[in-house]
């Protein structure tokens, strides 16, 4: 076997993977991650065009004003995904049970009618896959961990007794964690490897929200790309292969969300939203190694839409119920679909309850999220025996819970 040509096919598999978003992302398309506060996710995230709480610093800081005084939030939630392959000649492959748990800090301060501010931290990118070291795609992917974290300032403004605008800052921290096995030419002898890497990048965001009567309001936020420069290296199992460093570098996609909220009905909210993610800049990704090697491997990511409806009743003083029902389409076509992202299109259903217990507030939910079956029908990497083809079916349950506090 020649070690060092394996090594660097190896390198070149994580290193792709890493572009390819390593996860299973929680009801958005690609690897974004949408589940960014236990009330927004109640409501199938349709909480554009209005808010109750700190999470609307991520759905849209335009709405910040509509919150009074000073609130903190912090929040988390836990995501279940089981996977199962079929492989088209036969054999059958369940992912190894992991929870993730994306998790968010906000801060929001009403300084006057026209002005507030806010700060948010949360993970829009990111979880992870785990397939195990014997199954047939284990050369593409084994384990993969991709972690975002969006530091977030943004300011809001009232420019007219009807219309807000916001903008802000993010900035970006990546972290990745990929395994995989290499052939050692040796029968029934693989070869772990580990690839770490992380980055830094810089976005940002704008948004808006009018309120065209006092029970209709409209609402829109759009996150720009960010560049991320990424630099790890990679381990193995074996002392025979020395750890290589690479570099590559991940533009985060754009992402554009709008709604309509209705509140001509005592008690209740409902709202109407829609959502825009520019994966198709992701068309290649090229790998740079520290021995001059460079690789370049097509994507072709396209576009993708969803929609989203969902409800809040305010049943007393205290306690609102919550649904909501989100469809999403998936970016990854068919001739570059791998394992380490098995994306397909995805109907979400939610339901939960905010608590307003004066001065802290809790909100529940729970979302079950059932992936369309999807199939693989090509080979990557050029590595015929280990395209992992096949029939691939996902499902998640998700549980978020909010806590916030009114000064």
């Amino acid at each position: 076997m020649n070690y060092r040509k394996s090594l660097i096919a190896g390198v070149f598999a994580s290193a792709v993977t890493l572009g390819a978003g390593a996860l299973s992302a929680a009801h958005a398309a690609g690897y974004a991650v949408f589940t960014h506060g236990a009330s927004a996710l109640g409501q199938g995230n349709a909480v554009t065009a209005h808010a109750s709480d700190p999470s609307t610093i991520f759905y849209n800081p335009a709405l910040m004003n509509k919150l009074e005084g000073t609130q903190l939030q912090v929040g988390t939630t836990a995501i279940f995904s089981s996977r199962e392959y079929a492989s088209s000649v036969g054999s059958n492959t369940a992912s190894d049970s992991a929870a993730f748990f994306p998790s968010t800090f906000y801060v929001t301060h009403k300084f006057n009618d026209k002005l507030s501010a806010g700060f948010g931290v949360f993970n829009p990118f990111g979880l992870g896959t785990e397939w195990g070291n014997g199954w047939d795609g284990r050369y593409i992917a084994t384990k993969s961990e991709l972690t975002t974290f969006d530091f977030n300032p943004v300011v809001s403004y009232r420019v007219l007794p009807s219309l807000t605008v916001a903008a802000g800052l993010d900035v970006f921290y990546l972290d990745a964690t990929l395994q995989n096995m290499l052939p050692s030419g040796i029968p029934n002898f693989d070869i772990g490897q580990k690839f770490k890497g992380d980055g830094t990048g810089i976005g940002f965001n704008v948004a808006a929200a009018y309120d065209i009567c006092d029970h209709l309001t409209v609402g829109a936020s759009y996150r720009s790309q960010a560049h991320v420069d990424i630099s790890g290296k990679a381990t193995f199992s074996t002392p025979l292969l020395p750890s290589l460093k690479g570099k590559t570098d991940l533009t985060l996609p754009p992402q554009f969300t709008a709604g309509v909220a209705f509140k001509g009905i005592e008690k209740l909210t409902v709202e109407a939203g829609m959502r825009w993610e520019g994966w198709s800049k992701f068309e290649d990704l090229t790998i740079r190694l520290e021995n001059d090697q460079k690789k370049t491997t097509q994507r072709n990511w396209k576009d993708s839409w969803g929609l989203n409806l969902g409800g809040r009743y305010q049943y007393d003083d205290t306690v609102a119920l919550l649904a909501g029902y989100v469809y999403g389409d998936t970016a990854v076509p068919d001739s570059t679909f791998d394992p380490s992202i098995p994306d397909a299109k995805t109907h979400v259903f939610c339901v939960g309850t905010d608590l307003n217990l004066k001065p802290v507030t809790v909100a529940l939910s729970y979302a079950y999220q059932l992936y369309e079956n999807r199939s693989k029908h090509n080979t990557l990497y050029g590595v015929d025996e280990t395209s992992a083809n096949g029939k691939y079916e996902n499902d998640a349950h998700l549980v978020a819970v909010s806590v916030g506090y009114k000064f």
